[in-house]
């Protein structure tokens, strides 16, 4: 449980969607559990629902939980679908920096910034593109610092460029991108947001 104290607490400060008689099951609970049944293999709802079953007495026991049984697929559905993804942002970036500040060594650290395309995630019959997402690496802890969705009218430039404005990063710390990011305003965008 300790080890997991932080995340919970920070899990504790996304809003929850669900009205208050619905909340049998508390939403950070059900957040770290469907972290860890993803970090585990699980890619869909009932994955995470069949993940929490299999898991339930020893997840119990470490969360000092009662529930006698997973909460239903289409509990976890509407849990996760009616989050408001900048809520858990905010709640995975300060988990991350918490991280980061136990974990860095003294001195400039390294951040790589990197686009991905998400396989699958695009959508022939509502002609949408598949999302593409820019992540801001720490080399030497070996974290996710941040992410950010590329608009789909967009490109990774402008996405880049508010990455390293939100990161706040230090004087000195060394940040690589892709050669397509080789322009004044995203080499300067980081110098700029660092000066009072």
């Amino acid at each position: 449980m300790t080890a997991f104290a932080p995340l919970l607490g920070l899990l504790a400060d996304v809003p929850d969607p669900r009205r208050g008689q619905g909340q049998l099951y508390k939403l950070p609970h059900v957040l770290l559990f469907s972290i860890l049944a993803i970090v585990s293999g699980c890619n869909s709802y009932r994955g995470i629902v069949t993940f929490i079953d299999v898991h339930r007495h020893k997840l119990n026991a470490t969360f000092g939980l009662k529930w006698r049984r997973a909460p239903a697929y289409t509990a976890v559905r509407y849990i996760l679908k009616g989050l408001d993804p900048a809520d858990v942002e905010v709640a995975f970036r300060r988990h991350a920096a918490l991280l980061q500040a136990a974990r860095a060594a003294p001195g400039k650290g390294s951040i790589a910034i990197d686009g991905k395309t998400l396989r699958g995630s695009f959508d022939h019959f509502h002609d949408r593109a598949a999302i593409q997402v820019l992540s801001a690496f720490a080399t030497d802890t070996s974290l996710v610092l941040a992410h950010v969705d590329v608009d789909e009218k967009s490109n990774e430039i402008p996405a880049a460029q508010t990455l390293l404005a939100e990161l706040g990063i230090a004087d000195g710390a060394i940040v690589t991108l892709d050669a397509l990011h080789c322009q004044k305003n995203t080499s300067t965008s980081q110098r700029n947001s660092a000066s009072p």
